[in-house]
């Protein structure tokens, strides 16, 4: 009776053993597939504007002060990115961080406006809770339309002649630093990058 009882757990010891070394083997060949992943960079998502075509033009005012005209060449010779977000939206507070170091690390070439629609109270209480007063912050529907934004938060970089050179979803720091990425490239996104260089 002993003898089995030994037999059996040394049969369970060595399946615990042969298990482990498989949970090993899988997590090994989890992490090279991970390397192997490339990034993909903001989603593009919109339908009607395409980089390369001419961005619409707005002279809107901004809920920060002053006027604001979007689209056309650029007096100052910087691109500009149109940063979709709202008030509701979770991701879009976690972003804003991110969006203020870019405005102080690349503010030379970039310049960052802010667009939402809804009830201006709500996003004067926003602008305030989240101390965006140094972006220009459009409050027009109508801008969203012409973009077709249907998911937030969502970006659109206009170089400095007026045309659209890369727009996408944003979720992360590196979502944003990939529509930067696809304009020096000269591709809309990094997934069109990739698809050309495949």
């Amino acid at each position: 009776m002993t003898e089995a009882l030994i037999v059996s757990n040394i049969l369970a010891w060595l399946a615990i053993i042969g298990l482990l070394l498989v949970v090993l083997a899988l997590a090994r060949q989890i992490g090279l597939l991970h390397e192997r992943i490339r990034p993909v960079g903001a989603l593009s998502l919109g339908k009607v504007i395409k980089a390369g075509e001419e961005a619409p033009a707005f002279n809107l005012p901004s809920l920060t002060g002053g006027a604001l005209s979007l689209g056309g060449v650029n007096a100052n010779g910087q691109s500009t990115l149109l940063f979709f977000l709202s008030p509701t939206c979770p991701v879009c507070k976690t972003l804003l961080p991110v969006l203020k170091s870019a405005q102080a690390q690349e503010r030379s070439w970039l310049r960052v406006v802010l667009a939402s629609d809804g009830d201006e109270q709500e996003q004067l209480a926003f602008i305030r809770r989240e101390n965006l007063d140094e972006f220009p912050y459009l409050l027009s529907a109508e801008v969203g339309l012409a973009y077709q934004i249907g998911k937030l938060p969502y970006a659109v970089l206009i170089d400095a002649q007026g045309k659209v050179a890369a727009h996408g979803l944003i979720n992360t720091r590196e979502h944003l630093d990939s529509l930067f990425e696809a304009k020096q490239l000269g591709f809309s996104s990094v997934q069109q990058f990739h698809a050309a260089h495949s």
